[in-house]
Parts: C-alpha cells; sequence; structure tokens
C-alpha cells in the first residue's frame, strides 16, 4: 500500500487569484479589493500621524527631550522602510490574503503594546512592530491595485489609494487629541484597531491568495543586515547629535558606521543575484525622477506633518484638540481633492501635476514661516491647507508615473521601491527636522542670551516689572530677582524655539522647491517618450 504525501496547508482549497475573484465578483471586484487594501492602509497611516499630537505630553510623562520623542514617528517610518523590502519576500511565501492579514495582527498588537507601555523604550519597540507591519502591507496592496485596474484608469485608482496615504493625516491628529483631550495619550494607539478589525476581515473575503510553496525561496538576508545598520547608525547618529556632540566619539562612529553599510548596501545589491532592492531600477531615467520626487515629498510631508502639531502646542500654547483640529479642514478638503486629481491624472502629464503641487506646497511654508504667538486659528488653518492642497495634487501622480514607466513583470518590485523611497524619506525627514530645530533652538537661544544686559532697556524694565509682581505677591525679596531671572529666561527660550520652528518651516518649503528639480527631468522625459510614440 502506498501513501500520498501529506497535504500542504490549503493544498485542497481554490487557489483564489485575482483573475478567480474577478470572475466570482466581477468587474465590481477592482473597487472591493482597493477599499480593502485603503481601510488597511487608513489604520497603518492613522497611527503614524496621531502620535504627533501627544508628543509633549508624552515627553512629559517620561521626562524626555524632543531627541528622543521624536523617535515615536521616525522608529516607525524606519522600520516601515525596512518591512517594504521584506514585503516580497513574504507575499511570494504567505500570499497576499496571509501577508495582509498577518502584518495587520501584528499591527494591532503593536497598537495594544504601545497603549499600555509604561517606559519609552516599551513605546519606541511598540513604534517599530507597528512600522514594520505597515511597510510589508502598503506595498502589496499598492501592487495590487496597480493590477486590477487597465492603464487608462489607474490614475483615478491611486487617487482612492492616496486617501489613505494624505487624508489619514488630516483627520488623524484630530482623532488624537479627542482621545488625549478626554482621556489620555496612551489612548491614541487604540484609534487604528476599528480599522484594522474592518480591514482583517474584508482581507479574508476579497484579497487573493495562492498555496504555501513546498521550499522556501532565499532571501538577501545580507543586504537586509546592511540596510538595518546603516539605518540605525545614521538616524540615532543624527538624533543624538546635538546632546552628545556632533564631534564626540561615539557620534562619528555612529555616522561613518551608517554610512559605510549604506555603501555596503548598494554595492551588494548590484553584486548578488537575489537582490532585495533591484539597484538597477534606477537605470530608467523617468522613474528614478520619480524615485527622487517620492524621497523628498516623504521627507516633506512626514517631517512636517510631525513638526506642526508640536509647534502649535508648545510655542502657541494650543491644546492637543486644537492642534488637531487645525490639521482637520485639510483632511476634509483632501476628501474631495483626491478623486479629483487622480481623474486629472489620467488626462494631464504627470509632471505638470508633481510641479503645480510642489509649487503649492512650498507655498504654505513660505507662509507658515511667518507664524508666531500671535498668529490666529484660522490663519494658521489656512497655512496648512495650502501646503497639503499640494500634496493632494502630487500624490495620485507621483504614484501612478513611477510605475507607468515599468514594464508589467516589474509592477512588484517598481512599487516596492517607490513606497520605500518615499518612506525612507519620510523617516529622515523625521530624523533631520528635529535635529536642525535643536540646532538652531541652541543658536537662537545663545544669540538672545548675549543680548540680555542691563544695556538691553526691554529686557531691565521686564525685569523691573516682573519683581514688582512678585512683591505684590509677597515673595521674599531674596526669591523676586532670581524669579526675575527665572523668567526671563523662559521667554528667551519660548522665543528661541519660535524663531527655530520658524527655520524649520523655511526648510520644509525649500524641500519642495528641491524637488522641482527632478520634476523637471520626468516632465523631460516623459515628453520624449510621447514623442517616439508619436512616431
Amino acid at each position: 500500500m502506498t501513501f500520498a504525501n501529506p497535504p500542504l496547508p490549503d493544498e485542497g482549497a481554490p487557489v483564489q487569484t485575482t483573475q478567480f475573484l474577478t470572475e466570482r465578483y466581477g468587474p465590481s471586484y477592482r473597487w472591493y479589493v482597493t477599499i480593502t487594501g485603503m481601510v488597511g492602509v487608513v489604520s497603518m497611516v492613522l497611527a503614524m500621524t496621531t502620535v504627533n499630537v501627544a508628543v509633549p505630553d508624552v515627553m512629559g510623562a517620561f521626562g524626555i527631550g524632543q531627541d528622543k520623542a521624536q523617535w515615536m514617528s521616525s522608529a516607525y517610518t524606519a522600520t516601515m522602510t525596512a518591512g517594504m523590502l521584506i514585503n516580497a519576500w513574504v507575499s511570494g511565501i504567505l500570499g497576499e490574503r496571509r501577508t495582509f492579514v498577518g502584518a495587520l495582527f501584528f499591527f494591532s498588537l503593536g497598537a495594544l503594546l504601545g497603549g499600555t507601555a509604561a517606559t519609552e523604550d516599551t513605546l519606541i519597540l511598540a513604534r517599530m512592530l507597528q512600522g514594520f507591519s505597515a511597510g510589508i502591507a502598503q506595498p502589496l496592496v499598492m501592487a495590487i491595485i496597480f493590477t486590477v485596474f487597465p492603464p487608462e484608469r489607474r490614475g483615478s485608482a491611486m487617487g482612492v489609494f492616496g486617501l489613505g496615504v494624505v487624508f489619514a493625516p488630516g483627520i488623524g491628529p484630530t482623532l488624537g487629541g479627542l482621545m488625549i483631550e478626554y482621556f489620555s495619550w496612551h489612548y491614541v494607539f487604540y484609534i487604528s484597531l476599528p480599522f484594522c478589525v474592518l480591514a482583517a476581515a474584508l482581507g479574508m473575503v476579497f484579497m487573493p491568495t495562492r498555496r504555501i510553496p513546498r521550499v522556501i525561496p532565499p532571501f538577501d538576508w545580507l543586504g537586509f543586515g546592511l540596510l538595518c545598520v546603516a539605518l540605525a547608525g545614521l538616524m540615532t547618529g543624527i538624533a543624538d547629535g546635538q546632546r552628545e556632540g556632533w564631534a564626540s566619539g561615539v557620534i562619528v562612529t555612529r555616522l561613518c558606521v551608517g554610512a559605510g553599510a549604506g555603501v555596503a548596501f548598494v554595492l551588494w545589491e548590484l553584486h548578488t543575484p537575489r537582490a532585495m532592492l533591484d539597484i538597477r531600477i534606477f537605470a530608467n531615467l523617468e522613474f528614478s525622477a520619480a524615485a527622487l520626487i517620492a524621497f523628498i515629498f516623504g521627507a516633506g510631508m512626514m517631517g512636517s506633518t510631525y513638526v506642526m502639531p508640536v509647534f502649535v502646542q508648545t510655542s502657541i500654547g494650543f491644546t492637543p484638540l486644537l492642534a488637531g483640529l487645525m490639521m482637520m479642514p485639510s483632511g476634509i478638503m483632501l476628501a474631495f481633492i483626491f478623486p479629483l486629481a487622480g481623474r486629472m491624472a489620467d488626462m494631464i502629464p504627470a509632471s505638470t501635476m508633481i510641479i503645480g503641487g510642489l509649487l503649492l506646497f512650498a507655498l504654505g511654508f513660505a507662509f507658515m514661516c511667518t507664524a508666531d504667538v500671535d498668529t490666529t486659528f484660522w490663519t494658521l488653518v489656512g497655512m496648512v491647507m495650502i501646503s497639503r492642497l499640494g500634496l493632494g495634487f502630487i500624490n495620485p501622480s507621483l504614484n501612478a508615473s513611477s510605475l507607468k514607466a515599468l514594464p508589467p513583470d516589474r509592477l512588484r518590485q517598481g512599487a516596492g521601491v517607490a513606497n520605500f523611497m518615499r518612506q525612507l524619506g519620510g523617516a529622515f525627514g523625521i530624523n533631520l527636522m528635529v535635529a536642525f530645530f535643536e540646532v538652531r533652538t541652541r543658536f537662537h537661544a545663545d544669540a538672545l542670551a548675549a543680548t540680555q544686559d542691563w544695556g538691553n532697556r526691554s529686557a531691565s524694565r521686564l525685569l523691573t516689572l516682573v519683581e514688582q509682581l512678585m512683591q505684590r505677591s509677597g515673595l521674599p525679596f531674596q526669591q523676586q530677582k532670581a524669579g526675575a531671572y527665572d523668567y526671563l529666561g523662559v521667554m528667551v527660550q519660548a522665543q528661541a524655539q519660535t524663531l527655530a520652528f520658524s527655520d524649520t518651516f523655511i526648510i520644509v518649503g525649500v524641500l519642495g522647491l528641491v524637488a522641482l528639480v527632478p520634476a523637471a527631468m520626468l516632465s523631460r522625459s516623459q515628453r520624449r517618450a510621447r514623442s517616439a510614440a508619436w512616431r
């Protein structure tokens, strides 16, 4: 008697490919799977942005500074970047359905861990788990949506997908502010859980699946390790540079190790036949230009999404709820703009929309750098809306143009690289902007402190008035002068922070203008492609 080999998991079940599911559900299936993926993306992007309004509360709860608190955002985006490169390998083994649902499970686990965190290290670990899970899921969703839609409708599909990428940052801070206002900062982490449950339920029905292969394909573990070392070295070196000293041995070592690992990663990916990141894909000029724009776009979007709520809470005195409400009108606006921008992306050259969006983004931050303690709420809302309007026009065209430049057999790899570049830019954007803010705060504090002497009539009059107020309140004479000097120091530090935020907003606007260079390259490349097609 002979015995058959034991069946592998799901061996007896039908393989539910996208073609099988399209035949089952009809043409509407493409929208079912798009909505499924978008709900998952919304849950992950919400978690990325809701924590930004909680930064001052977390700093107070754990007694940490900006350099440590920013890891709540930058650790998420850094591990998300790493997760994106392992996405193809994981989904190739488990299939899209298991990968999507599994990523949502671990993402939810990270949310629960973050909500119950008792130390800042546990909090950062939770954010790393969430970011890695999001990095695995998001390229998968983008590639599936791009596959199920015909070429002439992919711009519209990317517009819907982009709602999760750009609309969620608009509503995330408001939801986070509500949680802090009525509960505590811990509850910020629970906001994404209902979306995760809904996305997982829909994914079990509409996500395609496949049988698990008998032989596990090899993976580029050396390249993955080099990337992780590069990210860890560079980002921790930048984050701790101001505190440890930029010329200190530990910071120089971290930056050199990170840079060396980054170079080794690129060289290894060019050498190995099992490249995790196909560096040669950048030989396509049109894709390279779109990828560079994606990097700068990610740095500007994520950096500004982190900095703006912190600015209005620490410098202007907004509550977390008010800081979130400031972002809400731009999110509502994007709900209307994105479908329109998606349809426009199918009719207007992508480079034209990207250039227009970058100019609007830079204009918004040109206005933002003038904000101070006297700037009204609705003025700030208008500034945010201008910059977010620019993002609304950039994202659908950027996603579509980055993939249109590639042959069908490289779409999945291209989707992973495009998302990788955007998230890599986001990770370094937050990291660099916080470091820049700290450097400029110290610069302005030293410059302002140097002017606070008895020759400064404003400073001496302020000290006299504060001493008089303390005398009237009944404080002993010995404490009056010390209290007046302490108050002056607080005022100098507050002004230094406001000026540093202004400098940071200038840098964000300049990033938008710098992205015009690769946008012009993209425009030239697309014109040449159209001319060749007409011939």
